[in-house]
């Protein structure tokens, strides 16, 4: 899995979706011009949906694969240099799609579908196709890191059996399940997912350290409270969102907990 990644990936794959980005985005801003700019950009909202749960959302999309970046970084030759080279193209990615994303909905018709929308650009089909021969190394890569995740959780397993496994049970799951709506499913795995690096930058940052424990309980207390805040906020106080607050709770807490465990780090 990890040498298709990188021949197909690293040689072809992203270039050809480097190429489509570039093409779709040059599309829709010129269709963006002739519409022009400024009602674009001023361009009210429905009220579906406030601003923090547009965050929420947003969020969701990039922590989801969190989990798979670090995987894939760790093969880094050099510390700083993999931390900077992951860092940039994940934020530039995300902007990027994020930021076609609101061009392509803020220039067509209210309630258009989105996949339809993009067939009828000119050469959407092409760009798309490439996008979707580049998409099919990420399932290797989903299947990869459950892998390590899980071969670490119980090593009498090999990587390779987990891996097998784990894509018997996804191909079943992607046969049974309805693949539409995507939305419920990335808020539960930001729900799990948010709060859970709110708890590892807590205790990694300011000089501190992960310990040898198999579990560390009072983290996972404090990732769990992160979980029930994420699903609590927003039936209490919809205002506030699900994201921000479960990641401002876990982080609040794991750097307590980090400081009462080591106060001598509370200076550093």
């Amino acid at each position: 899995m990890i040498g298709l990644v990188r021949r197909f990936v690293g040689r072809f794959g992203l270039p050809l979706v480097i190429l489509s980005l570039i093409w779709l985005t040059y599309q829709f801003f010129i269709k963006a011009q002739t519409q022009g700019l400024d009602a674009i950009w001023n361009k009210a909202g429905d009220g579906s949906m406030s601003t923090l749960a547009g965050i929420d959302l947003v969020m969701a999309m990039p922590v989801s694969w969190l989990p798979l970046v670090a995987d894939f970084a760790r093969y880094g030759k050099a510390g700083a240099s993999t931390f900077r080279g992951t860092w940039l193209g994940f934020a530039i990615a995300n902007i990027w799609c994020h930021a076609l994303g609101v061009l392509i909905v803020s220039t067509s018709n209210p309630g258009a579908d989105l996949m339809t929308t993009l067939l009828l650009a000119q050469g959407g089909l092409i760009a798309l196709g490439l996008i979707l021969i580049d998409e099919m190394d990420n399932a290797y890569g989903d299947v990869y890191s459950g892998s390590v995740s899980l071969n670490f959780l119980n090593g009498k397993f090999t990587i390779r059996f987990w891996g097998i496994a784990l894509a018997l049970v996804a191909t079943c799951c992607a046969l049974i399940l309805p693949m539409h709506g995507l939305e419920p499913f990335l808020l539960i795995l930001s729900s799990v997912f948010v709060p859970l690096f709110g708890v590892v930058i807590s205790q990694l940052a300011k000089n501190g350290a992960a310990t040898d424990k198999t579990v560390n309980v009072v983290p996972v207390a404090i990732w769990l409270i992160g979980i029930a805040a994420f699903h609590i906020c927003p039936m209490l106080w919809p205002q506030v969102g699900s994201a921000l607050p479960s990641l401002a709770i876990t982080l609040l807490l794991g750097s307590l907990y980090r400081m009462a465990r080591n106060p001598t780090l509370q200076s550093a």
